[in-house]
Order: C-alpha cells, then structure tokens, then sequence
C-alpha cells in the first residue's frame, strides 16, 4: 500500500519525538503538522529535515481533520488539550494515536469513551512503556503463566525532575491531571496487563518536598507533585505498588519492576537487556534476553518503544485490526492516578466505584 500519511497535532517535545518515529517507520510518513505556537513548528520543520518543505503547517487542529489526504494523526498537545481536540477528532475518518494521559480528568475520560463507541478507524492510547524491551519481554513471561497465579506487582521509578516544557505547562496539575496522572498512567497501565484484572482500590501518600519549589508563573507556584508511595489492591485480589521519586537521578536504574506469583518471580529493570526469572525452591535464577531489536528505526526518549508502538499501530492500520492499547486501557490509567490523588488530598482509601467505573477480574 502507499505510504500512510499523518497529521501530527501539537509539535513540542512528544509531538517532534512522534514526528521522528513515524519518519523512520517504513511506510509511513508525516504530512502535517500543527501548533499555536510558531517555534513548535520551528522545531518540527528542524526534525522533519529535508522533507521539510512537503509538509504542510498549521496552527489550527482542524486543518489536519479536515484534511482528506490524512490517513491518521497523533495527538501530542498538551494535556488538558486533549478533551477540546478529541472532540474534533473523533468525528473525523482518521485513525487516531492519543499520547497519554488520554485526557486530566475520568469525565473527560468518560466523554471520550462515549464519543468513540462503535467508530471504525482505530482509536489507540499511546501508552508506549508497555513495548519497552525488557517491560515487553517480561509481560510475554507473564502471559506464559511461568510465575504461576500473579499475587503481587512492584514498579520503582527513581528519576529526574519533570523536563521543561512550552511555558513549562506542566508544572500545574490542573494543566497535566497532576504526576499521578501524567507520569505514572504509564505504570498503572502495567499494573493491569499483569494482574490481568481492573483496581478496586487505592491508597496513597505523595508530596511536592524537592522539586519546583521556587517556579512560580503569572502568580501561581508550581504545584506537581514530585514523590508518592502507591498501592492498590485489583479485583481478582492481586496487589500493585509504586514507589516514585523525581529527585533520584543519581540510582543504578530509572525502573524496576517485580512480579511475584505462586511459583516464580520475574525481575526487570529500565534500562536493561534481561528479564530475570527465579522459581520458587531452586536456586539461581535464569536470564532471558531483552536486547532491543537490532532492526531498530529510532530509539528516542523510551529505548525505542515509541518505534515499536508506531510499527504495531501502522500494522494494526494495515490489517484492519482493533486498536491494541483501546480507550478503556487509557480510561483505567487516569481513573487510578486519579484516585491516588484524591487518596492523598483526603488522607484515606479511594475505591474506584468513586469514579463511576466497574472494576472486573
């Protein structure tokens, strides 16, 4: 088929880093972009290179949607942009790549959900983390039953503060949803493909003690949340905890991830090229490779897993399949970063009935 032509909605840091993956996934290719803000298309001309000039550039969204020679777009725009331009969007004949946080809030989660029932182009929430080498290979080990029954999941992020951004929007949970939100949907998103079963509770403790203490913009301090302990208890009665820290830049790994079920135990880390299995009773452990693809277009900010999640997308196009990451994954993400805030803001447990969902096993 002919190469698949994208529209790319929002062109700063993620919007640029889609913007290089799709110029170096085969078959597909970038055709326009958009932003209102005229050096985010500087940047995007910059990355775009020599193909520069055969891209069209815009600040209104709706000039990539009403575009007939799209084929699909990816919405990179800041966060509580989401909601306004999926509403546009999902009334659109495109294919859809929504980076995460699918939107700040659950309604606005809900209202998305809504909007895309029974649409027919695919609708995927670029939550990426999930084809990261080492995530990916232990999520097949999971999958393949070798722990057995899954009864807990532990993700350690120690990390660097939140980058600066355009206007440095991010700094304000009412902009990102907050760090529980825009951060770590990504982790929560994980805890549900292992436990293989949606959250029914959640307790948290988190602060701002480090980080942006001193930013303030147009009157108002930063307000982002910068560590949190996390844990949250899954339908099926399986266990999940997180434990951030964007203060830490100075640790060994940036993740870690255990899995531990009934008979065995599977170990990863970001960065990595092994997933580490261990069974119960018998010593020593086995080492399963997690090299990156030699066939690697781009690596970019996530070890490569926005190129793979390009190449899948671009299959699933290709295909006519559904969407591998639906909004309902993306729904959940939000709703437990949601809940672990409210958990924090009020001191006690939050169940997820809260939000008007339905947790299963």
């Amino acid at each position: 088929m002919d190469a698949v032509r994208y529209g790319v909605i929002g062109t700063g840091m993620m919007g640029c880093e889609h913007i290089a993956n799709i110029e170096a996934t085969r078959g597909a290719e970038v055709a326009a972009v958009s932003d209102p803000t005229p050096k985010s298309l500087e940047w995007a001309r910059e990355w775009l290179g020599e193909r520069g000039d055969d891209v069209a550039y815009g600040a209104d969204h709706r000039s990539i949607l009403e575009d007939p020679t799209i084929d699909a777009v990816v919405i990179a725009s800041p966060n509580h942009t989401h909601i306004d331009v999926l509403r546009d969007a999902l009334r659109s004949d495109k294919h859809l790549l929504i980076e995460k946080p699918l939107c700040t809030t659950v309604p606005d989660c809900l209202e998305v959900q809504e909007l895309a029932e029974g649409r027919e182009p695919l609708t995927w929430v670029a939550l990426e983390y999930r084809f990261m080498p080492t995530i990916a290979v232990l999520l097949d080990q999971v999958g393949s039953g070798v722990c057995g029954d899954v009864r807990m999941v532990s993700i350690r992020e120690h990390r660097f503060p939140f980058l600066d951004k355009v206007g440095n929007w991010n700094r304000f949970t009412s902009n990102t949803g907050g760090t529980l939100v825009e951060k770590c949907c990504h982790f929560f998103d994980l805890m549900c493909q292992i436990a293989g079963a949606r959250p029914t509770l959640v307790y948290a403790s988190g602060g701002q003690d480090v980080n942006h203490l001193d930013e303030v913009y147009d009157g108002r301090p930063a307000d982002i949340l910068d560590n949190a302990l996390v844990t949250v208890e899954f339908a099926n009665g399986v266990r999940g905890h997180l434990d951030l820290c964007m203060f830490a830049e100075g640790g060994r790994f940036e993740q870690e991830l255990s899995v531990v079920g009934s008979t065995a135990k599977l170990e990863a880390t970001v960065p990595g090229d092994t997933v580490w299995l261990g069974r119960r009773h018998e010593p020593g452990q086995e080492a399963i490779d997690a090299a990156p693809d030699p066939a690697l277009g781009y690596e970019g900010f996530h070890h490569g897993a926005s190129f793979v999640e390009h190449r899948h997308f671009l299959r699933c196009i290709e295909q006519s399949a559904p969407a591998e990451v639906p909004i309902a994954d993306g729904l959940w993400s939000v709703a437990m970063g949601a809940a672990a805030h409210r958990s924090i803001d009020e001191g006690r447990p939050v169940g997820l009935r809260e939000f008007g969902l339905e947790p299963t096993s």
